[in-house]
C-alpha cells in the first residue's frame, strides 16, 4: 500500500465515525515525520475514541503496524501514527487551541472529500 492509499484508508476510517472538518496536509518535503497529517475532531470523548479506534482497526486489518497511539484515555488529542500518515484527532474544544493547520500553514491541504468512499 502506498502512502496515498494509506492516507485515504485513514480518512475513510475517520469519516466512517463521523469525524468533523477533516483536513489533510501534504507534509512531503516539509516534515521528516510523515508524508501526510490528517487533522479532524469529534464532539465528545467517546466520538474521539471511536474515530481513533476505527483508524487503528482499519490499519491493522490491512496488515499495517500502528507505530504509536497516544492520548486515547484522555480523548482530548489522540495521535495515531501509522508510519507515513499521522492522524490527529481532537476533541472539538481542543482543536482551535492547538490550531495545527496554522502551525503547519506552509503545508498544502488536499481536498479528499471527493475521494471518500460511500
Amino acid at each position: 500500500m502506498n502512502e496515498k492509499e494509506l492516507m485515504m484508508l485513514a480518512v475513510n476510517a475517520a469519516d466512517d465515525k463521523k469525524a468533523e472538518d477533516l483536513v489533510v496536509l501534504d507534509m512531503k518535503g516539509i516534515s521528516a515525520i510523515a508524508d501526510y497529517f490528517i487533522i479532524c475532531h469529534g464532539n465528545s470523548d467517546k466520538q474521539v475514541q471511536a474515530i481513533a479506534r476505527e483508524v487503528k482497526d482499519q490499519a491493522q486489518q490491512n496488515g499495517l503496524d500502528v507505530k504509536r497511539l497516544e492520548g486515547f484515555d484522555e480523548a482530548r488529542w489522540v495521535l495515531v501514527d501509522i508510519g507515513d500518515v499521522v492522524v490527529h484527532i481532537f476533541h472539538r474544544d481542543e482543536r482551535n487551541y492547538y490550531n495545527l493547520e496554522k502551525l503547519w500553514g506552509d503545508a498544502p491541504s488536499l481536498d479528499v472529500y471527493g475521494e471518500l468512499l460511500s
